[in-house]
């Protein structure tokens, strides 16, 4: 019940009704922004939003150790329990991560089908039943729209929704009229909902660049709080 609560409160289910219902199984979602602006607390949002609600989730990190990642879950479960004055938090918490697994893996030499392959054997031979994956740092430009179909596919193959990180390295500016970054616009068909974050006068303005069958930008107003890093309340 506890859990359900935190789920029906939380303000990720504000961005799910401007998705229509949110990423979905079988889809993919890409998070673009600048270095440092919020993209891996945005996905860990998501991941800890998935767990609280009983659903497995698989995090794959290109970073050269886990336990920043590990920090990241323990201070967003912990912003998230403060928000709702949460009593037992401790026994939650212990009880959503037994269904997070963490795999690593090093960017360098590392492909997209090394990946799901080492994804699919965790899925189906290692008898974890993720719904979530999240990939949290993938060279979305070595990878390609070729990359992004397979991914897709593999999306589809095993029904698990798919949410991805790209940093945008490129100076200002980084947006086309549409809100697409430049970097990402020969890949933008093969990705079903894109958004983005940027910086709008001291807040962190999340946009909504495209919503599945939509490639119109979503007048959403979502910011991140830029002190936790969560989508802000209200």
């Amino acid at each position: 019940m506890i859990k359900g609560e935190l789920v029906k409160g939380n303000p990720l289910r504000t961005l799910e009704k401007f998705l229509n219902g949110g990423l979905g199984k079988g889809n993919i979602g890409v998070i673009a922004s600048k270095k440092g602006i919020g993209k891996t607390a945005f996905l860990v949002h998501i991941a800890t939003d998935k767990l609280c609600n009983d659903n497995p989730v698989i995090h794959v990190s290109f970073s050269k150790r886990t336990d920043h990642i590990i920090s990241w879950y323990d201070d967003i479960f912990n912003e998230i329990s403060k928000r709702k004055n949460l009593q037992n938090a401790v026994e939650i918490y212990e009880e959503i991560i037994r269904k997070r697994v963490i795999m690593n893996f090093n960017q360098q030499g590392i492909d997209v089908p090394r990946i799901l392959s080492s994804l699919d054997a965790m899925i189906t031979s290692g008898n974890f039943k993720a719904d979530t994956v999240i990939i949290d740092g993938l060279n979305i430009n070595e990878a390609g729209e070729e990359g992004l179909k397979t991914i897709k596919e593999f999306a589809q193959k095993l029904k698990v929704e798919i949410w991805i990180s790209a940093s945008l390295k490129m100076e200002d500016p980084v947006f086309n009229d549409k809100g697409i970054p430049y970097e990402l616009e020969s890949v933008v068909d093969a990705i079903d909902v894109l958004l983005t974050l940027q910086y709008d006068n001291q807040k962190i303005r999340m946009d909504i660049v495209k919503a599945h069958d939509n490639l119109e930008q979503v007048n959403s107003q979502l910011y991140l709080d830029p002190k936790t890093l969560l989508i802000a309340e209200g």
